[in-house]
């Protein structure tokens, strides 16, 4: 138990104190990405191989004279592709280390742990060049971490780390040396705005609520995170849980408010099972509930799952799916800051909005707005996605282009493709080209050209995507998820899938154009909920920008990037075909014929193009034709 702030600086110290005595800290990453590909095993492994190590102690024990070794969890190291990875930390000292398998574990302690020594293999590599410390990897070195500072440092499950790292410092300057207003006044003049995709101020949000006559206030999270490809506030749940719960307690006290909710998706267990540990820890310590550190405040957490509903991101949805009933959004006004879950007034902000707050209490306004843009201040982070050289977690600060995201951090095209257009914002946004490489990236820059920002995905595309099959699989996406509540967005996107779904099956006219974008713009203008007036975004950028791929597949029946089905043709080549009459056999509709050791020829009329012919090939004779 912690009853009050001394006994809560003595804990920090400790904290510190056991962090300081290690001598060396086997840190595995623990994200879904790498615990998709083995991690837990890895870790293990370490576990097994320290715990047989009669030279070592793997437990705390202060006054051992073994070498004191830590195994530990952490959240997301940021090199998403390249995991399992795993850090080793000897005092100032960190190696990173990449696609990790369990074999190389005992290479890894003896040289690397017990040693001075590192495993070349498994470093780090770009353009030649290997990197042994992760602050020297160009994809993480350009970044600006604040909200995901502690990410792969720190044991994302310890109270102690996260007290360690300075964590809950924030919260005691704001309960013991500021008044609520006071708080509210530096998220306010900090500049922070939401997250989550609607960039809205959110020291105004706070404000909102704060004056209002009803006392019973409530502070929310949208953990919801339903774009394709997006996986931020995921990753800061899991690896940083504690960083949002403290965000969250200070947001309560700066609005009166005793209750928070957090609302995560299902397909998110991870960050579920880490937040209820960090509550269940901080309800043990008297850390959460009531009287908190022998004050009058008290704040009660609360988790709840959402079924994996996409419009559940949409503030009223989600209010209602906490409720208890289905979730959809509602007509506004009222707000959500008047009368929010349970109809009572409501902070709703989205995971990284949360985890800003302690860095801008502890470091002050002026702090804050150093980073970024005049507009938007302080930093975004992006899940970097798609024909990427390296993918994963980015943190920059607003206002960082795309041309230094790409080509900076993501070190350019995979496989030295050309760059073609960036969808941004999820299947909300819209897609930015290589004309918009240095257009800014903040709330209102990328708004001039018909996309947003949003929660922060980004998907890289190369020449061999096609533009309007993005549009199709974004809107066939937004069409399913829809709620059906207003017949603007339960209709209307239907009616633009269907005319989608008919251009790539060849089958589209020149005035399906029109139409297209004349149902566009009216689920823009007419949709209830900012998901509807959002969903026609990628279909009127990539109409706007790539009108000619559109023309393409309606005139000529082609698909350059050779990727609708109904368009491609199989053709062999007479120079390359052996006459082994392999392809005919294996071809469902006996569209193949032809005279042993003599070229073999597809009907086009026949072909249905299931690629058996291709897949059978053994001298590459089967193409597509462009």
């Amino acid at each position: 138990m912690i009853n009050n702030r001394e006994e809560l600086l003595n804990s920090a110290e400790a904290a510190k104190k056991e962090l300081a005595s290690y001598k060396c800290r086997i840190l595995v990453c623990a994200g879904t990405g790498c615990i998709a590909t083995g991690s837990q095993k890895i870790y293990e492994e370490f576990m097994k191989i320290a715990g047989d190590d009669p030279e070592v102690s793997v437990t705390f024990a202060p006054h051992d004279e073994k070498a004191h070794v830590g195994v530990k969890k952490t959240g997301c190291q940021g090199v998403c592709e390249l995991g399992p990875l795993v850090r080793i930390q000897k005092g100032d000292k960190v190696v990173q280390y990449t696609k990790v398998q369990v074999s190389d574990c005992e290479d890894i302690y003896d040289r690397t742990v017990k040693g001075d020594d590192v495993v070349e293999s498994l470093l780090y590599k770009q353009n030649g060049v290997s990197y042994q410390s992760p602050d020297e990897i160009p994809f993480i070195a350009k970044q600006t971490r604040i909200v995901l500072e502690n990410c792969g440092k720190y044991d994302a499950e310890s109270f102690d780390e996260y007290l360690a790292s300075g964590g809950f410092t924030a919260f005691q300057k704001a309960l013991f040396e500021m008044t609520p207003a006071e708080v509210v006044d530096v998220v306010d003049q900090s500049g922070l705005r939401g997250r989550g995709g609607g960039g809205f101020p959110t020291g105004r949000k706070w404000k909102q609520v704060a004056r209002q006559a009803e006392k019973e206030r409530y502070v929310v999270c949208n953990g919801d995170e339903g774009d394709p490809g997006a996986f931020m506030d995921g990753s800061v749940m899991e690896g940083d849980p504690y960083k949002l719960i403290e965000g969250m307690m200070i947001a309560g006290y700066a609005v009166g408010s005793s209750n928070g909710y957090i609302y995560v998706r299902a397909e998110y267990p991870m960050s579920v099972a880490r937040l209820k540990h960090a509550i269940k820890e901080l309800e043990s310590r008297n850390m959460l509930g009531d009287n908190i550190l022998g004050t009058e405040f008290s704040f009660h957490m609360h988790i709840n799952r959402g079924a994996g509903a996409f419009v559940c991101g949409e503030g009223s949805a989600l209010t209602a799916s906490i409720e208890g009933n289905r979730g959809m959004p509602r007509v506004k006004p009222p707000r959500t800051v008047e009368k929010g879950l349970w109809e009572k007034p409501t902070v709703l902000n989205n995971v990284e909005t949360y985890a800003n707050v302690p860095k801008i209490v502890l470091q002050g306004a002026e702090w804050y707005r150093s980073i970024g843009t005049e507009g938007t201040p302080g930093t975004k982070t992006f899940s970097l996605t798609g024909s990427i050289q390296n993918t994963g977690l980015i943190e920059v600060p607003m206002g960082t282009t795309l041309r230094q995201i790409i080509f900076d951090i993501g070190g350019g095209l995979k496989d030295g493709g050309t760059f073609k257009a960036v969808q941004i914002g999820g299947p909300s946004g819209g897609c930015l080209t290589e004309k918009h490489l240095d257009v800014p990236l903040d709330f209102e820059s990328i708004k001039k050209y018909g996309a947003i920002v949003g929660s922060g995905g980004l998907v890289v595309m190369d020449d061999h995507t096609c533009m309007v099959e993005v549009a199709r699989f974004f809107m066939s996406f937004t069409q399913r998820e829809s709620c059906g509540k207003c017949v603007p967005c339960r209709e209307g996107t239907k009616r633009m899938l269907e005319i989608l779904e008919k251009i790539v099956a060849g089958k589209g006219e020149l005035k399906d154009l029109d139409r297209l974008e004349e149902l566009a713009e009216m689920v823009k203008s007419m949709a209830l909920c900012g998901l509807g007036k959002s969903a026609p975004l990628p279909v009127l950028s990539t109409l706007r920008t790539f009108r000619e791929e559109y023309e393409e597949h309606i005139v000529d029946k082609k698909c350059k990037a050779k990727v609708c089905q109904a368009m491609r043709k199989f053709v062999i080549n007479p120079e390359y075909c052996k006459g082994c009459g392999k392809c005919a056999k294996n071809c469902p509709v006996g569209a193949i014929t032809g005279v042993r050791k003599e070229a073999y020829h597809i009907d086009p009329n026949i072909c249905i193009k299931c690629e058996a012919c291709k897949d059978n090939c053994a001298f590459d004779a089967v193409y597509v034709e462009a």
